[in-house]
Protein backbone atom coordinates (compact mmCIF):
# COMPACT_ATOMS: atom_id res chain seq x y z
CA UNK A 1 0.00 0.00 0.00
CA UNK A 2 2.85 2.45 0.71
CA UNK A 3 4.68 1.69 -2.05
CA UNK A 4 1.28 2.29 -4.15
CA UNK A 5 0.57 5.60 -2.72
CA UNK A 6 4.45 6.64 -3.08
CA UNK A 7 3.31 6.00 -6.97
CA UNK A 8 0.28 8.42 -6.62
CA UNK A 9 2.03 10.78 -5.08
CA UNK A 10 4.77 10.85 -8.10
CA UNK A 11 2.19 10.90 -10.38
CA UNK A 12 0.46 13.70 -8.71
CA UNK A 13 3.14 16.02 -8.35
CA UNK A 14 4.20 15.74 -12.06
CA UNK A 15 0.22 16.89 -13.57
CA UNK A 16 -0.07 19.13 -10.38
CA UNK A 17 3.46 21.06 -11.79
CA UNK A 18 2.26 20.06 -15.43
CA UNK A 19 -1.10 21.85 -14.39
CA UNK A 20 0.72 25.21 -12.66
CA UNK A 21 2.67 25.69 -16.06
CA UNK A 22 -1.07 25.65 -17.69
CA UNK A 23 -2.78 28.11 -14.95
CA UNK A 24 -0.45 30.59 -15.44
CA UNK A 25 -0.78 30.84 -19.00
CA UNK A 26 -4.41 30.33 -19.35
CA UNK A 27 -5.62 30.99 -15.48
CA UNK A 28 -3.78 34.36 -14.78
CA UNK A 29 -2.82 35.85 -18.10
CA UNK A 30 -5.90 33.80 -20.63
CA UNK A 31 -3.71 32.54 -23.05
CA UNK A 32 -5.15 29.72 -24.63
CA UNK A 33 -3.08 26.81 -25.17
CA UNK A 34 -4.54 23.13 -25.97
CA UNK A 35 -0.91 21.78 -27.27
CA UNK A 36 0.72 22.30 -23.42
CA UNK A 37 2.11 18.33 -23.89
CA UNK A 38 4.46 19.56 -26.93
CA UNK A 39 6.80 21.44 -23.92
CA UNK A 40 6.54 18.48 -21.90
CA UNK A 41 7.59 16.67 -24.93
CA UNK A 42 10.98 18.51 -25.09
CA UNK A 43 11.16 18.62 -21.69
CA UNK A 44 11.54 14.88 -21.57
CA UNK A 45 13.66 13.87 -24.53
CA UNK A 46 15.69 17.30 -23.54
CA UNK A 47 16.84 15.63 -20.64
CA UNK A 48 17.30 12.03 -21.43
CA UNK A 49 18.93 12.32 -24.45
CA UNK A 50 21.52 14.77 -23.00
CA UNK A 51 21.87 12.74 -19.64
CA UNK A 52 22.64 10.08 -22.07
CA UNK A 53 25.19 11.58 -23.05
CA UNK A 54 27.03 12.24 -19.90
CA UNK A 55 25.40 15.52 -18.74
CA UNK A 56 24.35 15.69 -15.50
CA UNK A 57 20.70 15.37 -14.27
CA UNK A 58 19.98 18.68 -13.00
CA UNK A 59 21.59 20.65 -15.51
CA UNK A 60 19.97 18.38 -18.28
CA UNK A 61 16.42 19.03 -16.83
CA UNK A 62 17.50 22.76 -16.69
CA UNK A 63 18.39 22.55 -20.29
CA UNK A 64 15.26 21.21 -21.00
CA UNK A 65 13.03 23.49 -19.10
CA UNK A 66 15.15 26.47 -20.96
CA UNK A 67 14.88 24.35 -23.94
CA UNK A 68 10.66 24.37 -23.57
CA UNK A 69 10.62 28.48 -23.05
CA UNK A 70 12.16 28.79 -25.99
CA UNK A 71 9.25 26.59 -27.75
CA UNK A 72 7.16 29.21 -26.00
CA UNK A 73 9.18 32.05 -27.34
CA UNK A 74 8.72 30.94 -31.05
CA UNK A 75 4.74 30.29 -30.77
CA UNK A 76 4.45 33.62 -29.10
CA UNK A 77 6.03 35.42 -31.83
CA UNK A 78 4.40 33.76 -34.58
CA UNK A 79 0.69 34.05 -32.58
CA UNK A 80 0.75 36.38 -29.65
CA UNK A 81 -0.30 39.82 -32.21
CA UNK A 82 -3.22 37.85 -33.47
CA UNK A 83 -6.74 36.84 -31.79
CA UNK A 84 -6.67 34.56 -28.99
CA UNK A 85 -7.95 31.67 -30.86
CA UNK A 86 -5.15 31.53 -33.39
CA UNK A 87 -2.64 30.66 -30.13
CA UNK A 88 -5.15 27.64 -29.74
CA UNK A 89 -4.85 26.28 -33.37
CA UNK A 90 -1.25 27.02 -33.43
CA UNK A 91 -0.77 24.68 -30.19
CA UNK A 92 -2.78 21.92 -31.10
CA UNK A 93 -0.21 21.87 -34.54
CA UNK A 94 2.32 22.38 -32.39
CA UNK A 95 2.22 19.59 -30.11
CA UNK A 96 1.41 17.01 -32.51
CA UNK A 97 4.31 18.52 -34.86
CA UNK A 98 6.91 17.64 -31.92
CA UNK A 99 5.09 13.97 -31.22
CA UNK A 100 5.65 13.18 -35.29
CA UNK A 101 8.90 14.94 -35.75
CA UNK A 102 10.47 12.70 -32.69
CA UNK A 103 8.56 9.64 -33.64
CA UNK A 104 10.04 9.64 -37.53
CA UNK A 105 13.57 11.07 -36.63
CA UNK A 106 16.67 9.38 -35.67
CA UNK A 107 17.47 10.52 -32.23
CA UNK A 108 20.93 11.02 -30.31
CA UNK A 109 20.72 7.91 -27.80
CA UNK A 110 24.04 7.11 -26.39
CA UNK A 111 27.10 7.48 -29.20
CA UNK A 112 24.42 5.60 -31.48
CA UNK A 113 21.44 7.36 -33.66
CA UNK A 114 17.90 5.55 -32.85
CA UNK A 115 15.25 5.81 -34.53
CA UNK A 116 12.42 7.51 -32.32
CA UNK A 117 9.48 5.20 -33.05
CA UNK A 118 11.74 2.85 -30.39
CA UNK A 119 11.93 5.09 -27.35
CA UNK A 120 14.79 5.75 -25.23
CA UNK A 121 15.38 3.39 -22.13
CA UNK A 122 17.92 2.86 -19.74
CA UNK A 123 19.27 6.47 -19.16
CA UNK A 124 19.85 7.50 -15.29
CA UNK A 125 17.44 8.21 -12.85
CA UNK A 126 17.63 10.87 -9.80
CA UNK A 127 18.61 8.91 -6.50
CA UNK A 128 17.88 5.45 -8.29
CA UNK A 129 21.79 4.43 -7.64
CA UNK A 130 21.92 5.88 -4.29
CA UNK A 131 22.99 3.32 -1.38
CA UNK A 132 22.40 5.32 1.17
CA UNK A 133 23.90 4.44 5.16
CA UNK A 134 21.88 5.36 8.06
CA UNK A 135 23.03 9.20 8.19
CA UNK A 136 22.14 9.37 4.45
CA UNK A 137 18.23 7.84 5.52
CA UNK A 138 17.68 10.40 8.37
CA UNK A 139 18.82 13.31 6.24
CA UNK A 140 16.02 12.29 3.41
CA UNK A 141 13.95 11.49 6.20
CA UNK A 142 14.50 14.90 7.94
CA UNK A 143 13.72 16.63 4.23
CA UNK A 144 10.35 14.95 4.03
CA UNK A 145 9.59 16.25 7.92
CA UNK A 146 10.58 19.93 6.92
CA UNK A 147 8.40 19.69 3.76
CA UNK A 148 5.11 17.80 5.73
CA UNK A 149 5.85 20.68 8.62
CA UNK A 150 5.75 23.50 6.02
CA UNK A 151 2.85 21.63 4.16
CA UNK A 152 0.75 21.33 7.15
CA UNK A 153 1.50 24.96 8.79
CA UNK A 154 0.95 27.01 5.16
CA UNK A 155 -2.75 24.89 5.35
CA UNK A 156 -3.26 26.16 8.69
CA UNK A 157 -2.54 29.90 7.71
CA UNK A 158 -4.92 29.67 4.75
CA UNK A 159 -7.90 28.18 7.02
CA UNK A 160 -6.93 30.70 9.45
CA UNK A 161 -6.77 33.87 7.18
CA UNK A 162 -10.40 32.38 5.38
CA UNK A 163 -11.66 32.52 9.01
CA UNK A 164 -10.41 35.88 9.26
CA UNK A 165 -11.97 37.55 6.58
CA UNK A 166 -15.38 35.65 7.47
CA UNK A 167 -15.47 37.44 10.46
CA UNK A 168 -14.65 40.52 9.45
CA UNK A 169 -16.73 40.83 6.09
CA UNK A 170 -20.28 41.49 7.74
CA UNK A 171 -22.40 42.48 4.42
CA UNK A 172 -21.66 39.32 3.11
CA UNK A 173 -21.54 37.03 5.94
CA UNK A 174 -23.34 33.51 4.55
CA UNK A 175 -21.14 33.57 1.56
CA UNK A 176 -17.83 34.30 4.08
CA UNK A 177 -18.94 31.19 6.48
CA UNK A 178 -19.67 28.91 3.62
CA UNK A 179 -16.40 29.47 2.10
CA UNK A 180 -14.43 29.43 5.40
CA UNK A 181 -16.23 26.03 5.93
CA UNK A 182 -15.02 25.08 2.14
CA UNK A 183 -11.19 25.65 3.02
CA UNK A 184 -11.76 24.25 6.36
CA UNK A 185 -13.10 21.01 4.94
CA UNK A 186 -10.51 20.88 1.76
CA UNK A 187 -7.47 21.95 4.26
CA UNK A 188 -8.23 19.07 6.61
CA UNK A 189 -8.36 17.13 3.65
CA UNK A 190 -5.28 17.80 2.33
CA UNK A 191 -3.74 17.52 5.63
CA UNK A 192 -5.01 14.33 6.43
CA UNK A 193 -3.37 13.00 2.86
CA UNK A 194 0.04 14.96 3.54
CA UNK A 195 0.76 12.41 6.82
CA UNK A 196 -0.39 9.42 4.86
CA UNK A 197 2.21 10.15 2.39
CA UNK A 198 4.07 11.33 4.94
CA UNK A 199 4.34 7.64 6.84
CA UNK A 200 4.41 6.12 3.42
CA UNK A 201 7.74 8.00 1.90
CA UNK A 202 8.89 7.59 5.79
CA UNK A 203 8.87 3.61 5.27
CA UNK A 204 10.49 4.32 1.33
CA UNK A 205 13.19 6.13 2.52
CA UNK A 206 14.37 4.08 5.82
CA UNK A 207 13.88 0.81 3.42
CA UNK A 208 15.26 2.82 0.72
CA UNK A 209 13.85 2.30 -2.82
CA UNK A 210 14.35 4.60 -5.82
CA UNK A 211 10.91 5.58 -6.70
CA UNK A 212 10.72 6.89 -2.93
CA UNK A 213 14.05 8.93 -3.52
CA UNK A 214 12.16 10.08 -6.89
CA UNK A 215 8.98 11.27 -5.34
CA UNK A 216 10.92 13.18 -2.25
CA UNK A 217 13.21 15.12 -5.20
CA UNK A 218 9.18 15.85 -7.03
CA UNK A 219 7.74 17.01 -3.99
CA UNK A 220 10.41 19.60 -3.06
CA UNK A 221 10.34 20.76 -6.65
CA UNK A 222 6.72 21.16 -6.45
CA UNK A 223 6.83 23.21 -3.10
CA UNK A 224 9.36 25.05 -4.46
CA UNK A 225 7.74 26.28 -7.81
CA UNK A 226 4.59 26.71 -6.27
CA UNK A 227 5.98 29.07 -3.11
CA UNK A 228 7.56 31.20 -6.26
CA UNK A 229 4.64 31.38 -8.38
CA UNK A 230 2.40 32.38 -5.16
CA UNK A 231 5.06 35.39 -4.95
CA UNK A 232 4.99 36.19 -8.42
CA UNK A 233 1.35 35.85 -8.88
CA UNK A 234 1.31 38.23 -6.30
CA UNK A 235 3.55 40.99 -7.25
CA UNK A 236 2.95 43.34 -10.07
CA UNK A 237 3.82 41.31 -11.86
CA UNK A 238 1.11 39.40 -11.43
CA UNK A 239 -0.91 41.44 -11.07
CA UNK A 240 -0.60 43.09 -14.81
CA UNK A 241 -1.02 39.35 -16.26
CA UNK A 242 -4.65 39.42 -14.34
CA UNK A 243 -5.40 43.02 -15.99
CA UNK A 244 -4.57 41.51 -19.29
CA UNK A 245 -6.73 38.05 -18.55
CA UNK A 246 -9.40 40.22 -17.77
CA UNK A 247 -9.33 43.30 -20.69
CA UNK A 248 -5.89 43.85 -22.09
CA UNK A 249 -6.20 46.94 -23.52
CA UNK A 250 -6.45 49.00 -19.74
CA UNK A 251 -2.82 47.59 -19.65
CA UNK A 252 -2.22 48.72 -22.66
CA UNK A 253 -3.41 52.53 -21.97
CA UNK A 254 -1.26 52.25 -18.82
CA UNK A 255 1.81 51.83 -20.88
CA UNK A 256 2.15 48.40 -20.00
CA UNK A 257 3.87 46.07 -23.29
CA UNK A 258 1.27 43.54 -23.29
CA UNK A 259 2.93 41.60 -26.23
CA UNK A 260 6.12 41.02 -23.94
CA UNK A 261 4.02 40.09 -20.84
CA UNK A 262 2.33 37.07 -22.48
CA UNK A 263 5.55 36.21 -24.13
CA UNK A 264 6.75 35.36 -20.64
CA UNK A 265 3.65 34.21 -19.58
CA UNK A 266 3.87 30.99 -22.37
CA UNK A 267 7.66 31.02 -21.99
CA UNK A 268 7.73 30.37 -18.40
CA UNK A 269 4.29 27.77 -17.83
CA UNK A 270 6.45 26.02 -20.85
CA UNK A 271 9.54 25.62 -19.05
CA UNK A 272 7.87 24.56 -15.97
CA UNK A 273 5.83 22.22 -18.29
CA UNK A 274 9.60 20.99 -19.40
CA UNK A 275 10.70 20.35 -15.78
CA UNK A 276 7.04 18.46 -15.35
CA UNK A 277 8.36 16.12 -18.79
CA UNK A 278 11.66 15.52 -16.84
CA UNK A 279 9.84 14.30 -14.24
CA UNK A 280 7.84 11.95 -16.31
CA UNK A 281 10.72 10.51 -17.89
CA UNK A 282 12.63 9.37 -14.85
CA UNK A 283 9.11 7.91 -13.65
CA UNK A 284 8.18 5.86 -16.73
CA UNK A 285 11.86 4.72 -17.05
CA UNK A 286 11.40 4.92 -20.60
CA UNK A 287 9.57 7.04 -23.10
CA UNK A 288 7.70 6.38 -26.54
CA UNK A 289 6.28 9.05 -28.35
CA UNK A 290 2.87 7.67 -27.52
CA UNK A 291 3.35 8.79 -23.66
CA UNK A 292 2.73 12.44 -25.32
CA UNK A 293 -0.46 12.13 -27.13
CA UNK A 294 -2.84 15.29 -27.05
CA UNK A 295 -5.12 13.61 -24.34
CA UNK A 296 -2.31 14.57 -22.15
CA UNK A 297 -2.69 18.08 -22.61
CA UNK A 298 -6.79 17.95 -21.57
CA UNK A 299 -5.95 16.02 -18.70
CA UNK A 300 -4.21 19.44 -17.58
CA UNK A 301 -7.17 21.15 -18.16
CA UNK A 302 -9.67 19.15 -16.45
CA UNK A 303 -7.21 19.39 -13.87
CA UNK A 304 -7.22 23.44 -13.95
CA UNK A 305 -11.01 23.85 -14.44
CA UNK A 306 -11.86 21.31 -11.47
CA UNK A 307 -9.34 22.94 -8.94
CA UNK A 308 -10.01 26.19 -10.44
CA UNK A 309 -8.82 28.42 -13.12
CA UNK A 310 -6.22 31.03 -11.45
CA UNK A 311 -5.44 29.30 -8.22
CA UNK A 312 -2.12 27.59 -7.83
CA UNK A 313 -3.45 25.27 -4.74
CA UNK A 314 -6.70 24.63 -6.55
CA UNK A 315 -4.55 23.07 -9.62
CA UNK A 316 -3.24 20.90 -6.71
CA UNK A 317 -6.20 20.13 -5.19
CA UNK A 318 -7.44 19.71 -8.74
CA UNK A 319 -4.31 17.34 -9.72
CA UNK A 320 -4.84 14.99 -6.69
CA UNK A 321 -8.88 14.72 -6.99
CA UNK A 322 -8.35 13.80 -10.53
CA UNK A 323 -5.74 10.70 -9.88
CA UNK A 324 -7.91 9.60 -6.63
CA UNK A 325 -10.88 9.62 -9.23
CA UNK A 326 -9.16 7.80 -12.02
CA UNK A 327 -7.08 5.09 -9.99
CA UNK A 328 -10.71 4.87 -7.75
CA UNK A 329 -12.50 3.85 -11.73
CA UNK A 330 -9.10 1.46 -12.60
CA UNK A 331 -11.45 -1.46 -11.25
CA UNK A 332 -14.96 -0.33 -12.62
CA UNK A 333 -15.03 -3.41 -14.21
CA UNK A 334 -15.84 -5.40 -11.50
CA UNK A 335 -19.23 -3.25 -10.24
CA UNK A 336 -19.84 -3.21 -14.37
CA UNK A 337 -19.63 -5.83 -16.82
CA UNK A 338 -17.71 -4.55 -19.77
CA UNK A 339 -14.52 -4.54 -21.82
CA UNK A 340 -11.83 -2.75 -21.49
CA UNK A 341 -12.07 -0.08 -24.42
CA UNK A 342 -15.70 0.37 -23.09
CA UNK A 343 -15.16 0.69 -19.88
CA UNK A 344 -12.17 3.17 -20.95
CA UNK A 345 -14.64 5.27 -22.85
CA UNK A 346 -17.30 5.47 -19.84
CA UNK A 347 -14.68 6.65 -17.41
CA UNK A 348 -14.09 9.35 -19.79
CA UNK A 349 -17.64 9.96 -19.91
CA UNK A 350 -17.83 10.31 -16.32
CA UNK A 351 -15.64 13.07 -15.66
CA UNK A 352 -17.26 14.86 -18.15
CA UNK A 353 -20.57 14.30 -16.34
CA UNK A 354 -18.49 15.71 -13.29
CA UNK A 355 -17.24 18.61 -15.32
CA UNK A 356 -20.17 19.90 -16.79
CA UNK A 357 -22.22 19.24 -13.63
CA UNK A 358 -19.34 21.60 -11.62
CA UNK A 359 -19.27 24.32 -14.62
CA UNK A 360 -23.55 24.21 -13.86
CA UNK A 361 -22.40 24.83 -9.73
CA UNK A 362 -19.55 26.19 -9.71
CA UNK A 363 -18.27 27.33 -12.97
CA UNK A 364 -15.05 28.95 -11.44
CA UNK A 365 -13.86 25.59 -9.81
CA UNK A 366 -13.23 24.15 -6.56
CA UNK A 367 -10.96 26.90 -5.20
CA UNK A 368 -11.15 29.53 -8.32
CA UNK A 369 -12.69 33.16 -7.68
CA UNK A 370 -16.06 34.10 -9.69
CA UNK A 371 -15.30 37.95 -9.62
CA UNK A 372 -12.00 36.71 -11.51
CA UNK A 373 -13.76 34.26 -13.62
CA UNK A 374 -12.18 33.86 -17.46
CA UNK A 375 -14.68 31.28 -18.89
CA UNK A 376 -17.22 33.65 -20.10
CA UNK A 377 -14.55 35.80 -22.27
Amino acid sequence: MAEYLIFLTISTSIFALFGLGLNLQWGFTGLINFGHVAFMTLGAYTTVLLTLKGVPLVLSAIIGAVIAALLGLIIGFSTLRLREDYLGIVTIGVGELIRLVVNNQDLPVGNEWRSGAFGVQSYPIPLATLVPNLFIKLLLIGLLTLLVLITLWQLWRWIGVSRVSSSANSQKKVGSKQEFISHLVIGVFLALLTVAIYISGVIGLYDYKATTGLMLVSLIVLAFVFWRLEILVRSPWGRVLKAIREDEEIPKALGKNVFWYKLQSLMLGGAIAGIAGAFIAWQLSAIYPNNFEPIETFTAWIIVILGGSGSNLGTILGAVLYFMYYEGTRNLDKIISLDSDRLSALRIMIIGLILMVLMIWRPQGILGKKEELTLGK
